[in-house]
Parts: structure tokens; sequence; C-alpha cells
């Protein structure tokens, strides 16, 4: 593993150095998300590429080999330290145990923007949504298709992350509003989709009955999917983000829905964000990106495969 950290971190720094002589007044915007292997994070890339071709930018990407690695990111962090980028967009990894990398960056002087998930430290601004609001929302939504009652059960996030808690308060919220919905259990699913595969095929090892799965992202509600097919069991699945195999699987009747937490447009937005801080223009404290539910009645718009979609504009989404 430390080889992998040294081999990428040389890599990104080698990107930096030729970013900073391809030409003088070029910026170079560095960006940290935290895994490869969730699509959403895949969107949140795409879209910084997009505003930086447009910008004439370089963006280089630092992204953990391993999911989620504190020591990776932290690795990383360090090395964006030492090659003085003009500006980092950055998700981290764990909103505890990355403060102290943040300090870092702060006392280096380079600008950061803050996505997704709040932290403390000195920001340029700071770019995400409500999850406590997806994570209501989303139950509600179920919990209304299902009449009020019904046996469920959640699949959960990382614990460590702030995105996680904030969607298990949200649920929280709408249990209290929903006496008629019992919820036979939990696993976590890390957000990814063997984890919570593995989570799902246990619970429907102890319930035999299980109307629906409310979770905390589409990657997770996918392996709910596998887990379902392999054991020849159905339940209404619902899960966060969006991304397009999810859309597929309510266009084909798979989901009842998701909630748009748009990485896409959250990646775009970060990034104007970077190129307005670095040519002096006025930025927010902080920008919020609506949720909306996705189902049967308005799923087509999500079709567009991500690397097809186009940013919107500054005033579409700072208001």
């Amino acid at each position: 593993m430390r080889r992998l950290m040294t081999t990428a971190i040389a890599a990104a720094a080698a990107l930096l150095a030729t970013g900073a002589t391809a030409a003088d007044n070029q910026m170079t915007i560095a960006v940290f998300t935290k895994n490869s292997t969730n699509p959403a994070y895949e969107a949140f890339r795409i879209a910084a590429d997009q505003i930086a071709r447009t910008a004439g930018a370089k963006v280089v990407h630092f992204v953990p080999k391993q999911p989620d690695n504190v020591d990776e990111q932290k690795a990383m962090v360090e090395q964006v330290i030492k090659d003085k980028p003009d500006a980092i967009i950055f998700i981290p990894v764990d909103d505890v145990a990355m403060v102290p990398s943040v300090k870092l960056l702060n006392e280096a002087r380079i600008p950061v923007i803050l996505v997704s998930n709040p932290l403390p430290g000195s920001f340029v601004t700071y770019v995400g949504a409500d999850d406590f609001e997806i994570g209501y929302r989303e139950a509600r939504y179920l919990f209304e298709h299902l009449g009020a009652k019904g046996k469920i059960v959640v699949i959960e996030g990382t614990p460590a992350a702030p995105t996680n808690r904030e969607r298990l308060r949200g649920y929280q919220r709408a249990f209290g509003e929903f006496p008629g919905i019992e919820v036979l259990g939990s696993a976590v699913g890390n957000y990814q989709t063997p984890d919570a595969r593995r989570g799902m095929e246990k619970l429907l090892a102890e319930h035999k009955q299980i109307d629906a799965v409310l979770s905390a992202n589409d990657s997770m509600a996918l392996g709910v999917l596998d887990a379902l097919k392999s054991a020849n069991r159905s339940a209404v699945v619902i899960g966060i983000n969006g991304i397009l195999p999810a859309v597929k699987q309510i266009e084909s009747g798979g989901m009842l829905a998701t909630v748009d937490f748009n990485m896409f447009k959250i990646g775009c937005t970060a990034t104007r964000a970077a190129v307005r801080h670095l040519k002096r223009e006025p930025l927010p404290e902080k920008v919020m990106l609506p949720a909306e539910v996705i189902d049967k009645t308005n799923y087509k718009a999500w079709l567009v495969p991500v690397d097809q979609r186009t940013c919107p504009e500054w005033s579409e989404v700072a208001r």
C-alpha cells in the first residue's frame, strides 16, 4: 500500500510540476475526492475537468487507491503543500481525521474550496447540499409510497462521514412522523456496492419479510438489488445520488426512486468557485444545491451519461 501511495503521489506531483511550467498564467487546481469506486465522485471529477477546459485551467486529481483512506489523503495533502497549486478543491474522507491536514493547508495559505463534508478551518467557500433534508425527503417519499406502514431495513453509509450522519438524522425525523413504519435493522454499507450487498444478505437471512430498503446512496442500493436477486426476494428500494445505473433501475422498475445529490453539478460549481476566486471575482460564503426526487415521473432527464452533460452556469446555482 505504501508503494501505491508513493507512486500515486509522485505521479500527481509530476503533473502539478508540468502544469506550472506549461504556462506562467495557467491556473493549477488540485482536486481531492474520496475514492475511485463511487460513480458520484467520478461525475465530480468529470465536471471539474469540464470547467477547467473552458477556463484554461489545469486540474490534477488526488484520489486514494483504497476507498476513503485517511492515511493516503493525509500524504496527498502533504505533497500538495510542497507543490503549491493555485487552489484546492477538497472533499475530506473523514471530517474529524482530516482537520489537522486542513490546518496545514490553511497555514500554507493555499485557497481551499470545501465540498460536501463540512469541517473546521478557513475556506474560500463551501459547496454542497443539505444532507439532513435529503435523508428526510428520501425517507418520507418511501414511507408515503408504502402507505405509512411496513417493515423496512436501513443501509447506512460510512459511519465517519458527515453525509451519512446527517442523512441518518433525516431518517430519524421521518421515523418519528410515521409510527406505522417498523425498522427491522440496519447494516453499514460504507457507500460501497460490495459492502452493501453483504450487509443486505445478512439482513435477508435474519428477516423473512422486508418490505423496503432505505439506502443512504445509490451505489449501496445497487448492492441491495444484487442481494435481493440472489435470494429470489423482492423489496422496494430507494437511494441517493441520481447516478446513471440507479436511474436506469428506476426506468426498468428495479428501484422506486433516488434523491439527486448531484455530484456532477457540485463538481461544476466547486470548480467554477475556484476559478472565480483566482480571478478575484466575488463568492458567497456557501453554495447549497437543492435536492430533487428522481422517480418514474421525471427520470429521463437523468439518463444522459455524465460525460455528455453540460455544467450549469454560475448564475443558475449561486443565488
